[in-house]
């Protein structure tokens, strides 16, 4: 393959629509600044959890990004694609000769993290030169992909909302154990979900502002490398997928679920149950031939399902594993199994389903901290 320049790859004189390339000759003569603002008009929340905004400016804004290589690749490009002589190449040249190539732009923002109403400055920009009015409007492109790691955190910061609501009607945890308990209950399983590894860096890390459950790797590494840490942000298990069970033939599905178990002795474990029969895989295998090696390892098995009507296959299961793994009933009278066995629920997860199952685990005398969700968050839906 042909080398590949990745600097050229982030041009600045080109990354924006292309309607705005042509509004530096449309501003009003002697106008030396244009002053614009973000904000979040309102959708399913009232609320918006701002983050993101540092990627962005890390990434494509900062430091001298405008050089002659890049304004010549530019014009070649805009002269093409537009017509001769509508690509600003003075306004670029400006911007290289009076400033090096770093950008005459001034960006105020709410600090990233928190939770603003919907209707409310989020970001402001304006040029700090009176010769590139231009400029302030030009990086509204690269700027309102912020959308996405804001909608991606507010969905999931909503989604831990109901879930602390659901712990505390059912729990008898104390506020220390309750932000323990929550932080583990929603996974990202994302990273296959996305456009690119970019988009799942962006999104997952917008996840672990809220919760330390991730899949996704490019999440950590986002957050390290633009978010000033070395620490791991987020955590996850040993698990399974289908092709590790199905591949040992449902004439050995018991063995594959056991081989589970004695590859990791130890602490939290998923498996995946439902490639065959649900149903027979959480009361013949689980809770029969392999009970007594789960509740003498010192660990968790997670039980997976992971298709049907996930509240009507979640009741059965929940019906089963207490009738198998019993355990305790609290303070406020919801049963918790075993503590060596709990669910995930990782198909046909979205904060509308999130609350049918909680409704059904509260209905049926279970508290929800016998459950946890795997969701394919960084999508934003």
């Amino acid at each position: 393959f042909p080398s590949h320049d990745k600097n050229m790859s982030n041009n600045i004189c080109t990354m924006s629509d292309s309607y705005k390339g042509t509004h530096w000759k449309q501003y009003p003569k002697n106008t030396t600044k244009v002053y614009s603002y973000l904000e979040s008009r309102g959708g399913k929340f009232n609320n918006t959890l701002f983050y993101g905004l540092q990627f962005f400016l890390k990434k494509y804004l900062t430091g001298k990004v405008v050089t002659e290589q890049k304004i010549q690749s530019a014009k070649k490009l805009w002269d093409a694609h537009l017509g001769p002589g509508l690509f600003n190449e003075s306004g670029w040249r400006h911007i290289l000769e009076t400033h090096n190539g770093h950008l005459p732009i001034k960006i105020k923002a709410v600090p990233e993290g928190l939770s603003i109403p919907t209707s409310n400055v989020l970001v402001t920009v304006e040029n700090t030169d009176p010769e590139v009015p231009w400029l302030t409007n030009y990086i509204e492109t690269l700027l309102l992909q912020v959308w996405y790691p804001i909608t991606v955190g507010t969905l999931s910061r909503e989604i831990k909302k109901v879930l602390v609501d659901s712990l505390k009607q059912t729990t008898d945890l104390d506020s220390e154990g309750l932000k323990n308990q929550v932080s583990f209950m929603l996974h990202d399983f994302g990273y296959r979900g996305v456009s690119s590894v970019e988009s799942a860096g962006i999104g997952g890390s917008a996840h672990i502002v809220n919760f330390l459950g991730t899949d996704t790797i490019a999440a950590i590494e986002t957050a390290q490398e633009y978010y000033n840490t070395d620490n791991i942000l987020a955590f996850s298990i040993p698990a399974s997928e289908h092709s590790t069970i199905t591949s040992w033939g449902e004439a050995n599905e018991s063995k594959a679920f056991e081989n589970m178990l004695d590859a990791y002795p130890t602490g939290l474990v998923a498996c995946v149950s439902d490639s065959f029969d649900i149903i027979r895989a959480c009361g013949m295998y689980w809770g029969g031939i392999l009970r007594n090696k789960i509740m003498q390892r010192d660990g968790r098995l997670v039980v997976r399902p992971d298709s049907g009507d996930p509240v009507e296959t979640l009741r059965q299961v929940f019906k089963i594993l207490w009738n198998r793994f019993p355990g305790t009933t609290n303070n406020k009278g919801f049963k918790v199994l075993h503590p060596n066995i709990r669910v995930i629920q990782g198909d046909g997860v979205n904060y509308e389903s999130i609350q049918d199952i909680l409704n059904m685990i509260i209905e049926e005398g279970f508290s929800v901290e016998n459950i946890a969700f795997g969701m394919v968050i960084v999508t934003g839906k």
